[in-house]
């Protein structure tokens, strides 16, 4: 098993950035396919961004291609989400999930959820 805290939510103006970090606890964390979802009130949760075990693949939505980055230290056992000029339609609740099985965009294919962390974004 693996928990999963996050953090470095906060409020931040249009264009502006935040890192957000998953810090994990337990067994052999290297194993496991990290992903970062989000969900707005009112929406349904959706997929963000997805690295693999050595980091060596990473996957994004269309909508934050090319401004947010996920990357991970195995050694700290901490994935990160880079999320720069950041967008009122980035304002969530954003999660992130584990799983033992390959990377996807299904949250029904992760095992072990955060709590989750906030992000407002101000227009």
């Amino acid at each position: 098993q693996v928990q999963l805290v996050e953090s470095g939510g906060g409020l931040v103006q249009a264009g502006g950035s935040l890192r957000l970090s998953c810090a994990a606890s337990g067994r052999a964390f290297s194993n496991y396919v990290v992903g970062w979802f989000r969900q707005a009130p009112g929406k349904e949760r959706e997929f963000v961004a997805a690295i693999t075990q050595s980091g060596g693949t990473t996957t994004y939505t269309d909508s934050v291609k090319g401004r947010f980055t996920i990357s991970r230290n195995n050694a700290k056992t901490t994935v990160y989400l880079q999320m720069n000029s950041l967008k009122f339609e980035d304002t969530a609740v954003y999660y992130c999930a584990a799983t033992l099985r390959l990377s996807s965009r299904y949250g029904s294919n992760y095992d072990y959820w955060g709590q989750g962390t906030q992000v407002t974004v101000s227009s």
